[in-house]
């Protein structure tokens, strides 16, 4: 019992000597609360100027992107592909795919899946256009859409619509036949 009653003492006594630690540190001194305050005003300003450099750098990069859709000198570089309206989305690893616009001329190296009915089947269209019907560069709320048409050369005219979004740089491209269902691809845009 002896030693319940002095392990308690013990344990009050330590409590009390932190709560009068801690009252004693608060209460410190004019200068020790004037340089705490000054790092704290020193960290915030320090934040207020890396906010304001990530917002230039974007609206530098909005800019660039703005700069390469107008100026027709732009490349596209897919990631994945998939077949609407429920196809598998598969990866694209090849760095040569891809549509490059120079002014009026079109390159178009893409793998495109062909079948009206199952099973499908993957082809590649590879096609250097020295021009394209229809070409319209159209702002967005997001950034640009870019729409275009060829018959690649055969009996039916593709359509390719091109969304660009311009915050981020990526893009979604469609390609539209009247015959397949159409192809979705999502990316990358960066300038030739």
């Amino acid at each position: 019992m002896k030693r319940k009653i002095i392990f308690i003492v013990v344990l009050l006594c330590a409590v009390a000597v932190a709560i009068v630690g801690y009252t004693q540190s608060s209460k410190s001194s004019p200068e020790t609360s004037s340089a705490s305050s000054s790092r704290a005003a020193q960290r915030q300003q320090r934040h207020i100027e890396r906010e304001q450099r990530r917002a230039e750098r974007q609206a530098a990069y909005e800019r660039y992107i703005d700069s390469i859709v107008l100026a027709r000198n732009f490349q596209f570089s897919p990631q994945t592909m998939q077949q609407q309206v429920a196809g598998g989305v598969r990866i694209l690893n090849n760095p040569d795919f891809g549509v490059q616009v120079w002014g009026s001329e079109v390159d178009i190296f893409l793998p495109y899946i062909k079948g009206v009915t199952a099973p499908y089947y993957t082809v590649m269209l590879n096609y250097a256009l020295p021009h394209v019907a229809g070409y319209t560069t159209e702002q967005t709320r997001e950034g640009w859409l870019v729409t275009f048409s060829s018959s690649l050369y055969s009996g039916s005219d593709y359509n390719f619509s091109l969304d660009i979004y311009s915050a981020s740089g990526s893009g979604v491209l469609t390609i539209s036949s009247p015959w397949y269902s159409d192809v979705q691809y999502n990316g990358s845009i960066s300038g030739i």
